[in-house]
């Protein structure tokens, strides 16, 4: 199990830009294969982007395409999803996840709140 806590949530306007973060607790962070959810309001969770532990192949939903990238930094275990042209639609709780390899159980944060409104 990986311990991971999410920051940089918060309240922005249509438009506007948000950076989060996760920070993993773990060794051998890099061979974690990482991705962002979120589930708005009364909806299901819903897979934002990923990231492999190398950093270098990156998949989006079509729905953040353009605008939200995704990125980790090995060397401090964090990895990161910058947001940009926000929507209202973007509103929801997003959620760090760490599986090692396929088939593993995964790990989340807690998660983080984002809110898209003016």
């Amino acid at each position: 199990q990986v311990h991971l806590v999410e920051s940089g949530g918060g309240l922005v306007q249509p438009g506007g830009s948000l950076t989060l973060s996760c920070t993993a607790s773990v060794e051998f962070f890099s061979i974690y294969f990482m991705r962002w959810y979120r589930q708005p309001p009364g909806k299901e969770r819903e897979l934002v982007a990923s990231i492999t532990g190398d950093g270098i192949t990156k998949n989006y939903a079509d729905s953040v395409k353009g605008r939200f990238t995704i990125s980790r930094d090995n060397a401090k275990n964090t990895v990161s999803l910058e947001m940009s042209r926000l929507k209202p639609e973007d509103t929801a709780a997003y959620y760090c996840n760490a599986q090692r390899r396929a088939g593993d159980v995964s790990s989340w944060g807690q998660g983080t709140q984002v809110t898209v409104s003016s």
